[in-house]
């Protein structure tokens, strides 16, 4: 489980986080949404450690990651925004790199591998260098380096940007997967199809801060429309017309 309390972070006069909080639950998918600017990314890179929060408290599994930040990322699987695979080399080889980086034996790393191999339908490129890869075979990969340790919470940021569509069917079913095991899932997306079709809950950010968390069915009601775009669009609105 992954809690965030009363996240703070400005850079100069912007303050790109100013009081987020929400919960990310075991055996849920939580959507992370909000329009360009409004703090996601600064708001998941303070949740995986990359950053430090002026003020406010990150927990996942009721650790606090100010005090033991390694614990922390043990437990988190994180595809960022950035994929950053090594080019020269294959799949596999960086699959098995991070599983080393996480201090895991070659055994476990082979075996936990070729599991993600086979749910992310990777055997056609699990021995290609990664230099030239579609977006969704960098994602796939990124994706099964990222949960190469078994982590119980994983973040995707944008995790179907670019891919084409039987691509982005095969990774909602992943994710669904993912749900299934018992696993936190805290995904951000800009698609509502998507967002409609996989979370158990929404959390909606606008300059900053949380201004809404609930039930995709909840949000609907919340906002007066059967329609989740249109929900998240009158969400944001009156968001920006209080701040205004």
């Amino acid at each position: 489980m992954i809690e965030l309390r009363d996240l703070h972070k400005a850079f100069g006069d912007v303050r790109a986080a100013d009081g987020v909080s929400f919960t990310a639950r075991d055996g849920e998918i939580t959507g992370l949404l909000g329009p360009n600017g409004a703090g996601k990314t600064t708001t998941l890179r303070m949740l995986y450690t990359l950053m430090k929060p002026d003020r406010g408290q990150v927990l996942v599994d009721g650790i606090d990651a100010a005090v033991d930040p390694i614990a922390v990322r043990r437990r988190l699987g994180v595809l960022p925004d950035a994929r950053g695979l090594y080019k020269r080399l294959t799949s596999r080889e960086n699959i098995d790199y991070f599983g080393r980086l996480h201090g895991m034996d070659e055994a476990t790393i082979a075996a936990r591998r070729e599991d993600l191999v086979r749910a992310l339908d990777m055997a056609d490129i699990a021995d290609r260098r990664t230099e030239g890869f579609s977006q969704g075979q960098r994602v796939k990969t990124a994706i099964a380096r990222a949960l190469i340790h078994d982590p119980r919470n994983c973040i995707l940021d944008e995790p179907t940007n670019g891919l084409d569509v039987m691509a982005t069917r095969a990774m909602r079913d992943f994710l669904r997967r993912l749900r299934g095991e018992g696993r936190c899932v805290l995904f951000s997306s800009h698609i509502m199809q998507e967002v409609a079709a996989l979370c158990d809950r929404i959390v909606v950010i606008a300059r900053g801060r949380v201004v809404a968390d609930a039930a995709p069915d909840a949000l609907r009601e919340q906002a007066g429309t059967d329609n989740l775009e249109d929900a998240f669009v009158r969400i944001i609105g009156s968001a920006e017309g209080l701040s205004a």
